[in-house]
């Protein structure tokens, strides 16, 4: 699987350009499964924002409004009560799936609950493209700073599809606690590489390379 792990979805040339390149043809001809989960967990969206990452209309963070060739919802607290031959056939085809933010230990939850991050493994040719929560979640854990919604397991661990974590939203005007500094005390205690990126920035992963594609700035912490 490739991976684009941004902090605030396709927000400008080099993003764009970097997830054509990945998908390997334009959005035009791709299809998307649009996945808004992440956003019912996190005490400030909850479920009422859903909709507007769905239908394209969270101009702040443009993903589902790119101009896919078809684009569809994978709605994850859901697939436990359906059978998986209504749904993983459908993932297995699309050529990218959206994941929208909120909060990543919630949407951590359901993708083992719903079965898709077992899935996720063995979709070579699938583009998973994140968004704040939705890149998070692939990291080993997010870190105490980011803990909200409490799994029941409790721990800040994730899915550990990547080897290295990451602090979104950079110097972000509406977010005082993430300036440099608290992203540096963050990652002084983050067992692995940590990237603070801005919305400007995202993480391209092929094949396990890692590439930072960025319009603003970032940087890579070490332990």
């Amino acid at each position: 699987m490739r991976f684009l792990l941004t902090s605030a979805g396709i927000k400008n040339t080099s993003i764009h350009d970097a997830l054509v390149d990945l998908l390997g043809k334009p959005i035009a001809e791709s299809s998307a499964l649009c996945i808004p989960t992440a956003s019912y967990g996190h005490p400030i969206t909850g479920p009422g924002e859903a909709w507007k990452f769905i239908t394209g209309r969270e101009a702040r963070t443009p993903m589902c409004e790119l101009g896919w060739k078809s684009l569809g919802v994978l709605e994850l607290t859901a697939l436990p009560s359906i059978d998986e031959e209504h749904w993983v056939p459908l993932v297995q085809e699309t050529d990218a799936l959206l994941v929208n933010g909120g909060d990543p230990l919630y949407l951590c939850h359901w993708m083992r609950q719903s079965g898709l991050a077992d899935l996720l493994p063995s979709l070579r040719n699938t583009v998973y493209v994140g968004l704040s929560a939705g890149s998070m979640v692939m990291a080993p854990s997010i870190g105490e700073d980011f803990v909200r919604w409490t799994p029941p397991t409790g721990g800040d661990e994730t899915l550990g599809i990547v080897d290295f974590s990451m602090f979104p939203h950079l110097d972000h005007e509406d977010l005082p606690d993430n300036s440099m500094a608290d992203a540096e005390k963050w990652a002084a205690g983050m067992p692995v590489p940590a990237y603070a990126i801005d919305d400007q920035t995202a993480i391209k992963v092929t094949d396990g390379t890692v590439e930072v594609v960025s319009e603003g700035h970032w940087k890579l912490f070490t332990p």
